[in-house]
Protein backbone atom coordinates (compact mmCIF):
# COMPACT_ATOMS: atom_id res chain seq x y z
CA UNK A 1 0.00 0.00 0.00
CA UNK A 2 2.81 2.44 0.81
CA UNK A 3 4.19 1.78 -2.42
CA UNK A 4 1.33 1.78 -4.30
CA UNK A 5 0.43 5.28 -2.86
CA UNK A 6 4.23 6.94 -3.59
CA UNK A 7 3.90 6.00 -7.33
CA UNK A 8 -0.04 7.76 -7.37
CA UNK A 9 1.49 10.59 -5.01
CA UNK A 10 5.29 11.49 -6.19
CA UNK A 11 4.67 10.44 -9.72
CA UNK A 12 1.26 10.26 -11.14
CA UNK A 13 1.22 6.63 -12.15
CA UNK A 14 -1.92 5.55 -13.69
CA UNK A 15 -1.41 1.74 -12.85
CA UNK A 16 0.15 2.23 -9.68
CA UNK A 17 -1.75 -0.72 -7.73
CA UNK A 18 -0.46 -3.32 -10.18
CA UNK A 19 3.02 -2.22 -10.58
CA UNK A 20 3.26 -2.14 -6.63
CA UNK A 21 2.35 -5.59 -6.85
CA UNK A 22 4.34 -6.87 -9.11
CA UNK A 23 7.47 -4.95 -7.86
CA UNK A 24 6.82 -6.26 -4.33
CA UNK A 25 6.26 -9.80 -6.11
CA UNK A 26 9.35 -9.85 -8.33
CA UNK A 27 10.79 -8.59 -5.25
CA UNK A 28 9.95 -12.39 -2.97
CA UNK A 29 11.34 -13.97 -5.87
CA UNK A 30 14.44 -12.05 -7.33
CA UNK A 31 16.01 -8.79 -5.62
CA UNK A 32 16.05 -5.50 -7.94
CA UNK A 33 19.54 -4.56 -7.83
CA UNK A 34 19.83 -2.41 -10.61
CA UNK A 35 17.36 0.36 -12.19
CA UNK A 36 17.77 -2.02 -15.51
CA UNK A 37 16.37 -4.52 -13.33
CA UNK A 38 13.65 -1.99 -12.28
CA UNK A 39 13.50 -1.37 -15.82
CA UNK A 40 12.82 -4.29 -17.39
CA UNK A 41 10.21 -5.36 -14.81
CA UNK A 42 8.40 -2.13 -15.78
CA UNK A 43 8.45 -2.47 -19.54
CA UNK A 44 5.15 -4.80 -19.52
CA UNK A 45 3.22 -2.35 -17.57
CA UNK A 46 4.62 0.58 -19.81
CA UNK A 47 2.10 2.19 -22.04
CA UNK A 48 3.66 1.61 -25.84
CA UNK A 49 5.37 4.92 -27.17
CA UNK A 50 5.07 6.72 -23.85
CA UNK A 51 8.05 4.52 -22.03
CA UNK A 52 10.29 6.51 -21.34
CA UNK A 53 8.04 8.59 -20.01
CA UNK A 54 6.53 5.90 -17.60
CA UNK A 55 10.04 5.05 -16.58
CA UNK A 56 10.46 8.86 -15.38
CA UNK A 57 7.37 9.20 -13.28
CA UNK A 58 8.21 5.29 -11.59
CA UNK A 59 11.75 6.75 -10.82
CA UNK A 60 10.89 10.41 -10.13
CA UNK A 61 8.13 8.91 -7.40
CA UNK A 62 11.47 6.93 -6.14
CA UNK A 63 13.56 9.67 -5.79
CA UNK A 64 11.46 11.59 -3.73
CA UNK A 65 10.44 9.49 -1.36
CA UNK A 66 13.61 7.99 -0.79
CA UNK A 67 15.80 11.48 -0.46
CA UNK A 68 12.94 12.91 1.18
CA UNK A 69 12.66 15.74 -1.04
CA UNK A 70 9.42 16.98 -0.49
CA UNK A 71 10.08 17.52 3.89
CA UNK A 72 13.45 19.26 2.88
CA UNK A 73 11.71 21.56 0.65
CA UNK A 74 9.13 22.57 3.07
CA UNK A 75 11.86 22.83 6.06
CA UNK A 76 14.31 24.90 4.02
CA UNK A 77 11.19 26.96 2.92
CA UNK A 78 10.30 27.39 7.11
CA UNK A 79 13.58 28.21 7.74
CA UNK A 80 13.28 30.89 5.13
CA UNK A 81 10.89 33.37 7.04
CA UNK A 82 13.69 33.21 10.29
CA UNK A 83 16.89 33.90 7.98
CA UNK A 84 15.60 36.83 5.62
CA UNK A 85 15.48 40.02 7.03
CA UNK A 86 12.49 42.28 5.64
CA UNK A 87 12.52 42.64 2.31
CA UNK A 88 15.12 40.04 1.34
CA UNK A 89 13.83 37.50 -1.37
CA UNK A 90 13.18 34.11 -1.57
CA UNK A 91 13.87 32.69 -5.32
CA UNK A 92 12.94 29.28 -5.46
CA UNK A 93 13.50 26.92 -8.80
CA UNK A 94 10.86 24.16 -9.09
CA UNK A 95 11.41 21.53 -11.06
CA UNK A 96 7.98 19.27 -11.45
CA UNK A 97 4.43 20.10 -9.94
CA UNK A 98 4.35 19.07 -6.53
CA UNK A 99 7.11 21.38 -5.59
CA UNK A 100 5.65 24.00 -7.42
CA UNK A 101 2.68 23.52 -5.50
CA UNK A 102 4.34 23.59 -2.37
CA UNK A 103 6.28 26.25 -2.93
CA UNK A 104 3.51 28.53 -4.56
CA UNK A 105 1.19 28.16 -1.42
CA UNK A 106 3.80 28.78 0.88
CA UNK A 107 4.91 32.36 -1.22
CA UNK A 108 1.20 33.06 -1.12
CA UNK A 109 -0.09 32.51 2.46
CA UNK A 110 3.08 31.57 4.16
CA UNK A 111 1.46 27.67 5.08
CA UNK A 112 1.73 24.71 2.66
CA UNK A 113 -1.95 24.45 2.98
CA UNK A 114 -2.82 27.75 0.44
CA UNK A 115 -5.34 28.85 3.51
CA UNK A 116 -4.53 32.14 4.32
CA UNK A 117 -4.66 33.51 7.65
CA UNK A 118 -5.57 36.66 9.07
CA UNK A 119 -5.09 39.00 11.92
CA UNK A 120 -8.26 39.72 14.69
CA UNK A 121 -9.61 42.98 12.32
CA UNK A 122 -9.43 40.50 9.01
CA UNK A 123 -6.50 41.94 7.28
CA UNK A 124 -4.47 38.88 5.74
CA UNK A 125 -0.95 38.06 7.02
CA UNK A 126 1.39 36.89 4.56
CA UNK A 127 5.00 36.74 5.04
CA UNK A 128 5.99 37.22 1.80
CA UNK A 129 4.92 39.61 -1.57
CA UNK A 130 5.25 37.82 -4.87
CA UNK A 131 7.41 39.28 -7.34
CA UNK A 132 6.30 37.92 -10.06
CA UNK A 133 2.58 37.74 -10.85
CA UNK A 134 3.23 34.16 -12.48
CA UNK A 135 6.29 31.48 -12.55
CA UNK A 136 8.55 32.20 -15.12
CA UNK A 137 9.68 29.52 -17.49
CA UNK A 138 11.72 28.71 -20.03
CA UNK A 139 11.81 30.19 -23.07
CA UNK A 140 11.63 27.80 -26.26
CA UNK A 141 14.18 28.91 -26.93
CA UNK A 142 16.10 27.75 -23.52
CA UNK A 143 13.91 24.57 -23.89
CA UNK A 144 15.58 23.66 -27.12
CA UNK A 145 19.22 24.57 -25.71
CA UNK A 146 18.54 22.35 -22.56
CA UNK A 147 15.28 19.41 -22.83
CA UNK A 148 15.49 18.99 -19.26
CA UNK A 149 14.70 22.93 -18.42
CA UNK A 150 11.06 22.31 -19.91
CA UNK A 151 9.58 21.91 -16.64
CA UNK A 152 10.96 24.64 -14.48
CA UNK A 153 9.73 26.91 -12.45
CA UNK A 154 10.99 29.61 -11.03
CA UNK A 155 8.95 31.96 -8.18
CA UNK A 156 10.14 34.77 -5.90
CA UNK A 157 8.60 36.63 -3.02
CA UNK A 158 10.04 39.24 -1.02
CA UNK A 159 9.66 38.96 2.49
CA UNK A 160 7.16 41.09 4.52
CA UNK A 161 7.56 39.99 8.18
CA UNK A 162 9.50 41.91 10.91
Amino acid sequence: TQLKQLLQNYGDVRNARTLAHAIVARRTTKPIHTTEDLRNLLQRWAPRGKECKYYAKVFQALRIEVNDELSTLKEMLQQSTRLLRPRGRLVVLSYHSLEDRIVKHFLHAGNFSGNLRKDIYGNVLRPFKSVYKKPITPSAEEVRANNRARSARLRAGEAEFN
